[in-house]
């Protein structure tokens, strides 16, 4: 059974952080809330967790893995980015928005698209997440939590953990979220390609 940890929303206490991330090294796979409704997270050297959130979301291997990133900063470790990316992309973040990008060699091989060798990318403001990526010391591979047959994501931790109780190892539960998703914007060829709208607004990359 999954463990249900319920966080405050603006102040995260510090001793339910750190076991989070106790067991993010133990190769423990979490359900938690961001400002774009929850997602399924493990560290990125979790070659199991990747699987599991795979099979949980029915999702083949050319799915585009994200990984969340505490600051802009680490985010240029794991992606290449040109002039006019680094502007813009920089400017937006934090918020609502996935980067797809070509992938440095710091980024595993299995995370990468298999024929692209691009990944996504994205730095949020949620004080839940930017806790665990501060003690994490490195992103989190993430996908957002839409189960097959589904168009949205949970926003519920308790209904999260009725559904995947035996699929995850920690459901937390850290207040409302929505599920508006992030706006995805695909840069790999160069140049903005807005390929899915949400909450952030795509106009900028038009």
């Amino acid at each position: 059974m999954a463990r249900y940890l319920d966080v405050h929303p603006e102040n995260p206490q510090a001793r339910t952080i750190s076991q989070v991330v106790d067991q993010l090294r133990n190769d423990a796979l979490i359900a938690y809330p961001t400002d774009s409704g929850y997602a399924l997270g493990c560290q990125l050297g979790n070659r199991e967790g990747r699987d599991r959130i795979l099979k949980i979301r029915d999702l083949d291997e050319r799915h585009h893995f994200t990984l969340m990133c505490k600051d802009f900063a680490q985010l240029g470790q794991f992606v290449h980015l040109d002039n006019s990316a680094f502007r813009a992309i920089k400017s937006a973040t934090p918020g609502p928005y996935t980067f797809i990008l070509p992938a440095t060699t710091e980024v595993p091989k299995r995370l990468m698209h298999p024929k692209k060798r691009t990944v996504g990318v994205r730095i949020t403001d949620h004080p839940l997440v930017c806790s665990i990526l501060a003690e994490l010391g490195e992103p989190l591979l993430t996908s957002t939590l839409i189960l097959p047959g589904e168009t949205e994501a949970r926003t519920s931790g308790w209904d999260v953990k009725e559904e995947l109780d035996h699929q995850v190892d920690i459901v937390i539960e850290a207040g409302e979220t929505t599920a508006v998703p992030t706006t995805v914007v695909d840069w790999s060829e160069g140049y903005p390609e807005v390929i899915r709208v949400g909450a952030g607004d795509p106009s900028r990359f038009e």
